[in-house]
């Protein structure tokens, strides 16, 4: 599956948010900064902000965190990665399928 966590569009206002949490920038007041910065700043959004919890969301896999997780968050793990699959090519399913297969066959072996 896509390790990717985020969409840069749909989740625009997690990032501007994330921004003014973590770094006190407001993105829609920001006339001059470069692509390489604004990458380089969304690359070290922390846990701790909107966009850092709902990646946390989307991307646990422990399955003792999971039995906890609220019926909002099952909500926003699974529609996320219902939509990746969705966007995978027919060679990116198979590929999970075998890597799926291969932990099924390890773990019950």
């Amino acid at each position: 599956m896509n390790d990717k966590w985020y969409d840069l569009f749909e989740d625009w206002g997690l990032i501007e948010a994330s921004f003014s949490t973590q770094y006190g920038i407001r993105l829609r007041n920001e006339t001059d900064m470069s692509w390489n910065e604004f990458c380089t700043l969304l690359a070290g959004i922390m846990p701790k902000t909107p966009l850092g919890e709902v990646i946390n969301i989307r991307s646990e896999e422990d399955k003792d965190v999971l039995k906890y997780f609220t019926e909002g968050q099952h909500r926003i793990r699974n529609e996320w990665r219902n939509r990746q699959v969705e966007t995978m090519s027919d060679e990116e399913k198979k590929e999970t399928l075998k890597e799926l297969q291969n932990i099924f066959s390890m773990a019950f072996s």
